[in-house]
């Protein structure tokens, strides 16, 4: 797009601090190759990173005389430096993996052994897409022990299971059980080191910490009151809409978010952290609270929510993403927004390893990226164009996530959603004002069932809003279109974002549009998908 004029009154957009990127990118490079190609590959990649560290030192010193002062190139130093990182992580994951790989939970399961396996639970037991709902439950857990016929071993590793749902679905995470399982490999590309197939309820439950007792209290009193206060549909959204909870909604609220590209609000990310810390910064002002106080009140709120919406790798990502993206929307400090995006893939990656190769993280992390990079700017360019405050960052914040991780989508599920951006603008004024009640009523819940049906009542109308505008977009013609998964999609896709962009920077003459048009039907017909 053309380079925003400054708007008279605006705050300038600041220049970028990039000096943490370079390492969260090696980071990121060096822990998916561990996991992806295996612990040799992870090896080579660091000594080759290496010795490409030497060659650029030595070259740039050759070059300024044999002198190591400040005419070597700063870029010499960060490439170098980079590479080191790129090693250290790599190198770190590759140890992991070698762990992981080397465990008696993986010799069991690469030989397709039966065993009893003692596990923790991590997350909430879910309903796979491919699964008919009642008949199976996948859970994500740790294993703790292993027996078999030579005795009792300690295990480790990060584990599936697949189970019946009768027995499972009431389980929360932090509960150990037991369970005698039917193990194999997993074909996915991360640190899960077993597939536990398990055909009936586990044995040897162990109660819930208590913070998790209080979590399912909470989720379980929020549906509660939204089943009371609500029609069915908008009774199963809320809940997912607030705390990521989906248990209750309906197969066809489901279709129509993934066809509309709303299914994003219905899982914990960014965004509801974003809201609701925004929400209680905003109290905390507003009734006089100091700078300390309230940041410690919004510290409490944040460890609140990720209780609620469950400690998982997933949430505690989305916890960082989304503090990211407060301090730049809400506090305004973009130039301080990029650093802490860094840092906080870099921290992410140093504790799970695996989210290096989760699409949720890739996606998390290039929609918070877009709020801090793309977004200021886009707003700009509209406000000198006249567009007031509101609109234009509702547009921007919708139209820039929804480019920037268009491509990931594609990838990952070979299709496109064409009304993505007019669904995400159309709802945005709504999301917030839904999350919000919807937490107040969560608290509300836990002293009076009655008192939080009336809370959740006004978010009806939003609530509906919502569901008709997922419902008529993804009922549109050619809503969604099919394009090759994997590399292949995410290439198309990408190659029509830059034709738009730059029909956009030819400041939408008809004949680019009218070739950018043309472009995207060319290339979404062409390729078949799959």
């Amino acid at each position: 797009m053309p380079p925003a004029d400054p708007v008279p009154g605006e705050r300038s957009t600041s220049v970028l601090d990039l000096r943490l990127v370079p390492f969260a990118a090696a980071a990121w490079i060096g822990t998916g190759v561990a996991l992806v190609a295996g612990a040799t590959a992870a090896a080579v990649l660091a000594g080759l990173a290496s010795v490409g560290a030497a060659v650029v030192v030595g070259v740039s010193c050759a070059r300024s005389g044999h002198r190591m002062s400040a005419e070597v190139p700063v870029t010499a130093f960060v490439l170098v430096a980079a590479a080191v990182f790129a090693s250290c992580f790599a190198g770190t994951a590759a140890v992991r993996v070698h762990v992981a790989e080397t465990g008696l939970v993986a010799h069991l399961a690469r030989a397709g052994a039966t065993a009893t396996v003692t596990v923790v639970l991590v997350d909430d037991p879910k309903l796979p897409a491919s699964s008919s709902p009642g008949r199976q439950v996948m859970v994500l857990a740790r294993a703790i022990s292993v027996s078999t016929a030579e005795g009792s071993h300690p295990a480790g590793g990060a584990v599936t299971v697949f189970a019946p749902a009768a027995g499972w679905d009431e389980l929360v995470p932090g509960q150990v059980v037991t369970v005698r399982a039917r193990l194999n490999t997993s074909a996915r590309a991360g640190m899960t080191v077993a597939i536990l197939r398990v055909s009936g309820p586990p044995a040897d439950v162990a109660p819930p910490p208590p913070h998790q007792r209080w979590a399912a209290e909470v989720r379980t009193r929020l549906a509660a009151a939204a089943a009371d206060a609500l029609p069915t549909d908008a009774a199963g959204l809320l809940p997912g809409l607030v705390v990521g909870d989906t248990s209750a909604q309906l197969p066809q609220t489901r279709t129509d978010f993934t066809a509309s590209g709303l299914a994003h609000l219905t899982a914990v990310s960014g965004a509801n952290v974003s809201i609701l810390l925004g929400a209680v910064l905003l109290v905390v002002r507003a009734v006089g609270v100091g700078p300390r106080a309230g940041a410690l009140l919004a510290g409490v709120a944040l460890v609140a929510f990720v209780v609620v919406a469950r400690p998982s790798p997933s949430v505690l990502r989305a916890a960082a993403m989304g503090t990211v993206a407060l301090l730049a929307l809400v506090v305004g400090r973009r130039k301080q927004a990029l650093p802490a995006l860094a840092a906080s893939v870099i921290v992410l990656l140093a504790v799970w390893p695996s989210l290096a190769v989760d699409y949720g993280f890739a996606l998390s992390v290039s929609a918070t990226a877009a709020l801090v990079v793309i977004a200021p700017v886009w707003v700009q360019w509209l406000r000198v164009r006249g567009w007031p405050r509101a609109p234009a960052e509702i547009l921007a914040v919708s139209t820039a996530a929804c480019v920037v991780t268009a491509p990931l989508v594609a990838a990952m599920s070979g299709t496109v959603s064409l009304v993505s951006v007019a669904a995400n603008v159309a709802v945005a004024p709504v999301v917030a004002m839904v999350t919000v009640v919807g937490a107040v009523g969560a608290l509300v819940a836990l002293l009076h069932a009655g008192a939080a049906a009336m809370v959740l009542t006004t978010a009806g109308p939003p609530l509906w809003w919502i569901l008709e505008v997922a419902s008529r977009t993804a009922g549109l013609p050619s809503a969604t279109v099919a394009v090759p998964d994997g590399l292949a999609g995410a290439a198309v896709t990408l190659a029509v974002l830059v034709l738009l962009v730059v029909g956009w920077w030819r400041r939408g003459s008809p004949s680019a549009v009218c070739l950018t048009c043309l472009a995207l039907l060319t290339l979404v017909r062409a390729l078949p998908p799959g």
